[in-house]
C-alpha cells in the first residue's frame, strides 16, 4: 500500500463529496432492478436504459421468470431504448436463467455467495463483462468491490495517479488496495466519479469550477501499471 496514494484517492473523494454531497447512485427500486439496469447500461447511456426499464414496468415484465418467459419481440421492443436491443435481450435472459438455475430466482440468495466466488459465477454468463459484474456485485449485492468504468480510468490518468491505458483489473485492485473496504464508501466513489465525469471530465475536459481543478500539478502517475 502506499500512502500518497491512499491520502491522493481520499483526498478526491472528499472533495468530490464537498461538491455534490450525497449521490445515492445507482437507481434502482430493487436488487433486480439495479442488475438489470447493469445489464443494459453497456454502451449506451442512463437515460436510455431508464426508458427502457420504464417499458419493462408498463408490461409487467420486470421478474426473472417473467423475461424467460416473455416472446423474443416483445422483450426486444421493450429494450429498444437501450440499444443494441436484440443482443441486451439476449444477454438479460443469460442472466435470468443463471438467477433461476442457480438461485431460484432470487437475487437475495445469490448476495448471501462469498464475494469471489459469485464474481467467478457472473463472469461465466454471457454478456457480463467484469464492469457489469462489479455493478451487480457492489449495487444489488453490497459487496465491497470497486466498480471502475471510462470516467474513473480518465479522472485518474488526467490527475496522475494512473497510466491512461491502465487496464481494469489493474484500476479496480488500485482502489481496492488503498481504500477501506466498504461498499457504502464504493458505491458513492463511484457515483461522484460518474456525476464529475459527465459534468467536467468530458473527452474535451470543462476544468473550470472543477472541484479537482488544480489538485495535481504534472503528468507523472504516482502507479506506473501497464495493460
Amino acid at each position: 500500500m502506499s500512502k500518497p496514494l491512499t491520502d491522493a484517492l481520499t483526498a478526491i473523494y472528499e472533495r468530490l463529496a464537498d461538491h455534490y454531497g450525497s449521490t445515492d447512485w445507482w437507481p434502482g427500486d430493487t436488487p433486480f432492478e439495479i442488475a438489470v439496469g447493469a445489464v443494459l447500461t453497456q454502451n449506451t447511456n442512463w437515460s436510455n436504459v431508464e426508458r427502457a426499464i420504464a417499458n419493462l414496468k408498463r408490461a409487467k415484465l420486470l421478474g426473472p421468470r417473467k423475461i424467460l418467459a416473455c416472446q423474443d419481440g416483445i422483450l426486444e421492443d421493450a429494450l429498444r431504448p437501450s440499444g443494441y436491443f436484440r443482443v441486451k435481450a439476449r444477454r438479460l435472459r443469460s442472466f435470468c436463467r443463471f438467477l433461476e438455475d442457480r438461485y431460484r430466482g432470487s437475487m437475495r440468495r445469490m448476495a448471501k455467495q462469498p464475494l469471489d466466488a459469485l464474481r467467478a459465477e457472473l463472469l461465466e454468463v454471457d454478456g457480463i463483462g467484469p464492469e457489469t459484474a462489479d455493478d451487480i456485485l457492489l449495487y444489488a449485492c453490497e459487496k465491497p468491490v470497486f466498480v471502475v468504468d471510462a470516467y474513473t480510468r480518465r479522472i485518474l490518468s488526467r490527475h496522475g495517479l494512473c497510466t491512461p491505458d491502465i487496464a481494469y483489473e489493474p484500476l479496480r485492485a488500485l482502489f481496492e488496495n488503498h481504500l477501506e473496504s466498504d461498499f457504502v464508501m464504493f458505491k458513492e466513489y463511484h457515483g461522484l466519479l460518474v456525476y464529475t465525469g459527465k459534468d467536467f471530465c468530458r473527452r474535451t475536459p470543462k476544468c473550470e469550477n472543477c472541484p479537482l481543478e488544480r489538485f495535481l500539478k504534472g503528468n507523472q502517475p504516482l502507479l506506473d501499471t501497464k495493460r
